[in-house]
């Protein structure tokens, strides 16, 4: 499966770099002014760490909030998309996030991972080597899908479980399949109660320049959220 889901972003690599930040409301309008929200606007003498980067639009609002960053992606073609976003300004290697992470302990002041973590099957791995590089009282902030979202396009209906689904995503006209885990609240809160503080649990709205441009869409996530997003503190 995890090959599957790089072949899958390097598909899609071309679109996150040259469409999604224009054309993309759920990204533009919805996700990305909650996350920031919660990111100080000087970040000048922190390390932070863009878990899943994608084409590179975080790790730049990062850089332009003087952090040193270091960006992270499993697909190679995000990663290439990524450098040429901020040529120089950060570094950015492959990693797979299910596996030992090649940064020492207590290294980072803060980690972002933006919409990434429901396409790794098993967090707990993933979330000791977060606690392990993050100092103390270091911030994770996180963003996934929403489990309410999920189960609505579930095959087998059972909220409970972890469950592999395939969603269809229409990029540069293109279909493009697209493997994620859906799992319950519980589980995604307690994975990461058992290694951080949760600061804040955040079901982002959608703005008002998301309303002007579709109206239609802005109602239905009023009623039924599509993303949530999770500020901890590491509390070792």
């Amino acid at each position: 499966m995890k090959e599957q889901i790089k072949r899958t972003f390097n598909q899609l690599a071309h679109a996150y770099e040259n469409s999604v930040d224009k054309v993309s409301l759920h990204n533009r309008e919805y996700e990305r002014p909650s996350m920031l929200r919660n990111i100080p606007n000087n970040i000048r003498s922190m390390r932070v760490l863009d878990a899943g980067c994608a084409a590179g639009w975080y790790t730049e609002q990062l850089i332009n909030r003087e952090a040193s960053v270091v960006a992270t992606d499993l697909s190679p073609d995000m990663v290439a998309a990524t450098k040429r976003r901020v040529k120089q300004k950060a570094e950015v290697i492959c990693v797979d996030l299910e596996k030992d992470l090649p940064f020492d302990d207590n290294s980072f002041d803060m980690i972002i991972s933006s919409l990434t973590l429901h396409y790794i099957k098993d967090w707990e791995k993933t979330f000791g080597e977060f606690q392990r590089i993050l100092k103390s009282n270091g911030v994770l902030l996180y963003s996934v899908h929403h489990p309410f979202m999920d189960i609505q396009i579930s095959q087998n209906e059972d909220y409970f479980a972890k469950e592999l689904l395939i969603d269809r995503w229409n990029k540069e006209g293109k279909i493009i399949e697209v493997p994620f885990y859906r799992r319950p609240l519980n589980e995604m809160i307690n994975v990461t109660t058992a290694h951080f503080i949760i600061e804040k649990v955040i079901e982002p709205q959608p703005t008002q320049a998301f309303k002007t441009e579709s109206p239609e869409k802005y109602e239905k996530l009023m009623k039924k959220p599509h993303f949530i997003i999770v500020k901890a503190i590491n509390k070792k």
